[in-house]
C-alpha cells in the first residue's frame, strides 16, 4: 500500500509546485474517490489574499462541487503537509474517509503532531490518518521555499 500512497503523493507534490510562482508556500492536495482524482489544488493564500485558501480547503471545495454534495464520504485527501486545525476540521466536517500526508507539521499539525482533530472521538466523524509518505521530499520542498525566502530578505543571489 505504501507504493500506492507514494504515487498519489507524487501527484500532490506536482500540484504543490504550482504555488511558489505566485508567492505561496508549496503545499498541494489531491482528492480521490476510489482511484479517480476528483480535485487537485495548491495553496493560494497570497494569490487570493484569503486566509482560508489552503490547498486542502480549495481541493475539498472542488471535490464537493464535482460530486454535487458537501458530504465527501469514501474520499481520500492526499496533502504534502500535515493539515492545520482549520483543514483538519474541514476534513471531519466533510466526512472525508482518509487523509494521507507527507511532512509532519510540529508547529500547526492537527492530524497527530500538535493536535489530533481527525481522530478525536468526541467529534461526529473520525478520519483515518496515514502520515509520513515521502516526508523527506515533501519537507524538502518546504525547506527549499523558505530558504529562498530568507535569502531574498538578506539580499543574496
Amino acid at each position: 500500500m505504501a507504493s500506492m500512497y507514494e504515487d498519489l503523493m507524487r501527484l500532490a507534490i506536482d500540484e504543490a509546485r504550482g504555488a511558489p510562482p505566485h508567492g505561496d508556500v508549496p503545499v498541494g492536495a489531491v482528492v480521490l474517490l476510489g482511484e479517480r482524482v476528483i480535485a487537485s489544488r495548491h495553496n493560494e493564500r497570497e494569490r487570493r489574499q484569503d486566509p482560508t485558501a489552503h490547498a486542502e480547503m480549495l481541493a475539498l471545495a472542488d471535490a464537493a462541487k464535482e460530486l454535487g454534495s458537501w458530504r465527501l464520504a469514501g474520499t481520500t485527501l492526499v496533502a504534502t503537509l500535515e493539515p492545520c486545525p482549520m483543514c483538519a476540521g474541514a476534513l471531519v466536517a466533510s466526512r472525508v474517509q482518509r487523509i494521507v500526508y507527507g511532512a509532519s507539521d510540529p508547529k500547526a499539525g492537527a492530524c497527530g503532531s500538535l493536535y489530533n482533530i481527525c481522530a478525536d472521538p468526541r467529534l461526529n466523524h473520525e478520519v483515518d490518518v496515514v502520515g509520513g509518505i515521502l516526508a523527506g521530499e515533501t519537507g524538502g520542498l518546504l525547506s527549499e521555499f523558505f530558504a529562498g525566502r530568507r535569502e531574498a530578505v538578506r539580499g543574496g543571489p
